[in-house]
């Protein structure tokens, strides 16, 4: 399939994986629809930031943006209604773990009311592929690693990983019942420029150049797949270009919960590497030309200790393969935050 003249509707847009995923579908000359409401779950000028650069980008009338809510159903069914769109990708979502402690009605009214909202779009409006958002933390309180596909994740640890579990099943559900090809991408801790505030990496940069101490929890005994984000974003743009289809040797005696008798697949996103705590707050010293000052503390309730992203099943599919290495990505990320932090656009939220 040519992306070519393909109108994609994009959730989430003036997020940190959706803006990235915009500009590589508008620089393959599709037409693209991007939705955001843009709420302050954090400082909403780096939302702003990232749709004036994707709007720098765009040519030729092939940009739109739309500021509304998921939960929105007459407006969500009015956008498709009005820009017809022949893919979507939905990025969209209320994020955090530990937020969702404080504030789980918004992830149930964002993560789960929103994404039926998107599947009733795609089904009434013939959609040809939805590609949608999963998460690593789906995988909960597993302890065998590599994390692959095949894994039970019927144990999360947070409400986030429940209603991203939740993503999983609906949208399997609407895949068979309609006949909507579907993928699933359960990302792993991306990171790099443009990146969100509540995750390690700029919290961890901002406390650093001002001289502030960083929390370190579990002491440091902690390790995540760090995937950048041309990683990520190469993931989903392979992906675009092949529509799932029905596993035929699916076996229903034996289920393999990654394929499906539905047109619908699901995919770790990494870079199956994963990097202890510590020597990730050593690369960004370095990136910096800082130190950090550490208080060590304990597990804070609903997260992890470990992922690990097996990725063959990705490789197989569309060929996938990381290629930023963490010191590489940490740099990069470290030279775009030096000029972010000193910039107009920096305000403390």
């Amino acid at each position: 399939m040519s992306p070519n003249k393909k109108i994609v509707l994009v959730t989430g847009a003036a997020g940190f994986i959706g803006s990235a995923i915009v500009k590589k579908l508008l620089s393959e000359n599709c037409e693209v629809i991007g939705i955001d409401n843009i709420n302050g779950y954090y400082n909403p000028s780096l939302k702003e930031k990232r749709i004036k650069n994707i709007e720098q980008t765009a040519q030729n009338n092939c940009w739109r943006f739309c500021r509304v809510n998921l939960e929105n159903a007459k407006k969500i069914d009015q956008i498709f209604e009005e820009f017809k769109p022949n893919i979507v990708i939905n990025l969209a979502a209320q994020a955090g773990v530990r937020y969702s402690l404080k504030n789980p009605t918004s992830y149930i009214e964002s993560n789960i009311l929103g994404f039926l909202n998107i599947l009733e779009g795609c089904r009434n409006f013939k959609i040809e592929h939805l590609i949608y958002a999963s998460s690593s933390s789906v995988y909960g309180g597993n302890k065998i690693t590599p994390f692959n596909e095949s894994h039970s994740v019927d144990h999360p640890v947070s409400l986030y990983a429940a209603t991203k579990k939740s993503n999983e099943v609906l949208a399997h559900s609407y895949s068979h019942l309609f006949q909507i090809p579907m993928t699933g991408l359960r990302f792993f801790t991306v990171y790099g420029p443009m990146g969100r505030p509540d995750m390690a990496p700029m919290i961890f940069a901002d406390a650093m150049l001002r001289g502030q101490a960083i929390n370190v929890f579990n002491n440091g005994n902690m390790s995540r797949d760090f995937t950048y984000i041309d990683d990520a974003v190469d993931a989903i743009y392979r992906c675009f270009l092949k529509t799932p289809y029905p596993n035929i040797h699916f076996h229903e005696n034996v289920p393999e919960p990654s394929t499906s008798f539905a047109p619908h697949r699901i995919f770790n996103v990494g870079s199956n590497n994963p990097t202890n705590l510590l020597n990730f707050i050593e690369l960004l010293e370095a990136s910096l030309g800082v130190k950090a000052l550490k208080i060590m503390k304990p597990m804070q309730p609903g997260d992890v200790q470990e992922t690990f992203a097996d990725i063959n099943c990705l490789k197989d599919w569309v060929n996938y393969s990381p290629k930023t290495l963490l010191d590489s990505g940490i740099l990069k990320f470290a030279k775009w935050y030096k000029e972010y932090f000193n910039s107009s656009y920096y305000q403390r939220g």
